[in-house]
């Protein structure tokens, strides 16, 4: 008796823990990457519970059309207030129901769809890489991504082409009272801000330069 109820629930065990550990491969995956933002404790237990709650939703109402109706409407009155911040954390929450989706109907889609994510998050990471080396950037940086940056404000008296230009700048400011020039740059790396930094700090219309340095 005892045993035809574990081979009959080790089916599903294996399936949410599979669920689970996805939403955890994913967490750590950016995490290696360099996105801080989902290091947190939120983040974490949304990564791990999503998949599972979604799996065992997909269980409950296959097969049954009635019970999936119900479904839908009772899922319909729930409202997330929470804001997302960028298109890409949204992409996620998507995968991970996803995953759940596939993991309810069967393993094997689940964990192919699992492995081209990672796939694709590690080789952006290392194309990202392979750019840098040559003095490329493949992508900008915005304050909105929820990435922690190495920023530089400088101060100068006149105006100064070269940060003008550059790729990493995010605001500048020109007062018409004091004549100040401000630029405003968010770096990935701290290499780079160094390199900028070195390049400017002799200048003689610099007037300051703060950095601010990520954790």
């Amino acid at each position: 008796m005892l045993n035809e109820v574990i081979q009959r629930i080790s089916p599903d065990l294996i399936a949410i823990s599979f669920a689970a550990c996805s939403g955890l491969f994913i967490r750590l995956s950016l995490s290696a990457v360099g996105q801080r933002w989902v290091r947190t404790y939120h983040h974490t237990m949304s990564y791990l519970l999503l998949p599972v709650v979604t799996f065992v939703i997909v269980k409950i109402i296959s097969g049954n059309i009635a019970l999936s109706l119900g479904m839908i409407g009772a899922l319909s009155i729930v409202r997330f207030r929470n804001p997302v911040k960028n298109p890409f954390e949204l992409v996620i929450f998507f995968i991970l129901l996803t995953i759940g989706i596939a993991t309810g109907v069967s393993l094997k889609w689940g964990t192919l769809l699992l492995v081209v994510v990672l796939i694709i998050i590690f080789l952006v990471f290392l194309l990202e890489k392979i750019f840098a080396r040559y003095g490329w950037d493949l992508m900008s940086l915005s304050f909105d991504e929820g990435v922690n940056a190495n920023l530089m404000e400088v101060t100068s008296t006149s105006n100064i082409d070269g940060l003008e230009r550059n790729q990493n700048l995010e605001q500048y400011f020109n007062s018409k009272v004091t004549g100040l020039h401000t630029y405003k740059l968010a770096f990935r790396k701290r290499d780079s801000l160094q390199h900028i930094h070195s390049e400017l700090k002799d200048d003689p219309r610099i007037d300051a330069i703060d950095i601010r340095y990520s954790r």
